[in-house]
């Protein structure tokens, strides 16, 4: 399963990577033939996606690699430090190239030269994109489960597909502003208008990447798993035989399919060490035959009032 959900990620980047460099060389052309400033900044948007993508890629195989001695839990982490990259690399040259070329256009306007050249680009530029968006909306779709959209955005452990989602959206609303300022610019016979759409597709980006570099710094700092898996596991614990009481779990994500989970469980007082140990392989196989995300299993043998004081010290500890 956390194969097919690595190829399914992997897919949805090749077609990005794809569809942005087919749109890029595309937008550049026009932005030679028209000067306009709009048209730079959604090609300078494109190869901004296409780089990210490839970043992207690359943090998907290198999250893919085993554990070895100085990495025991797996490379899982090294997706969400990618992912931060790529915010970054939006932020700094998508939305700083975009904004800046569009202070430049408004201090400076001159007309557009060829402006239908606009119009056929961006026709041609949205089908690319819009293909590649439905691409991208069908793998968040089928992660997202009952989530409503902005729901999952927020609470998903796969940032790879939902920073394409969100790349392949922003680009087709650029696209849509890069039309309306070419078409205001004409109508109105104000090149300035130019410029200020270039300025608001800098402002898109910036809004996307900051949107971004939160939910992957949330997930660098780790997250834990969502609600329905926590429970199913502790409903695979307590139907272990020998197992008195749940006490907690502690739960957090390495990767988007790689799960640790902690737990504290009170096991009957007439059981023997050998059968505790027999209970804790059996529950592990249990929970990892379930659900296979779930990658490591700890478990704690501890009577309940010593959790509770463990808690309790964890969440007030003494001052300094």
């Amino acid at each position: 399963m956390a194969q097919a959900h690595a190829q399914g990620s992997r897919k949805v980047v090749y077609a990005g990577i794809v569809g942005n460099l087919l749109v890029a060389a595309t937008k550049f052309t026009a932005a030679g033939f028209t000067h306009s400033s709009a048209m730079l900044s959604e090609a300078v948007h494109s190869v901004v996606d296409t780089l990210n993508q490839v970043v992207m890629l690359h943090g998907l195989k290198r999250s893919s690699r085993p554990p070895d001695k100085e990495h025991p839990l797996g490379h899982g982490r090294e997706l969400y430090f990618w992912s931060f990259v790529v915010a970054v690399l939006i932020f700094a040259i998508g939305a700083g190239v975009s904004v800046y070329e569009g202070i430049t256009h408004v201090m400076e306007p001159h007309p557009m030269e060829n402006p239908w050249v606009n119009y056929v680009v961006l026709a041609i530029a949205g089908g690319i994109e819009f293909g590649s968006w439905l691409v991208a909306m069908r793998e968040f779709r089928r992660h997202k489960g009952d989530l409503g959209y902005f729901e999952a955005a927020e609470k998903t452990k796969d940032p790879s597909t939902l920073t394409l989602l969100l790349e392949d959206s922003a680009a087709l609303l650029g696209i849509a502003i890069a039309l309306a300022g070419t078409a205001a610019s004409q109508a109105f016979d104000l090149p300035v208008l130019d410029g200020v759409a270039s300025i608001l597709i800098g402002l898109l980006l910036g809004g996307v990447s900051l949107f971004l570099a939160r939910e992957s710094k949330q997930l660098l700092i780790g997250e834990p798993a969502r609600r329905g898996l926590v429970e199913a596991i502790r409903r695979c614990a307590e139907a272990q035989e020998g197992v008195h009481h749940v006490n907690g779990m502690l739960t957090i994500h390495l990767a988007p399919r790689q799960v640790v989970c902690a737990l504290s469980i009170e096991f009957d007082d007439a059981l023997k060490v050998p059968r505790i140990e027999t209970a804790v392989e059996e529950m592990e196989a249990r929970i990892r035959h379930s659900h296979p995300e779930v990658t490591l299993v700890f478990v704690k043998p501890q009577r309940a009032g010593a959790y509770q004081a463990a808690q309790e010290r964890r969440q007030h500890p003494p001052p300094e």
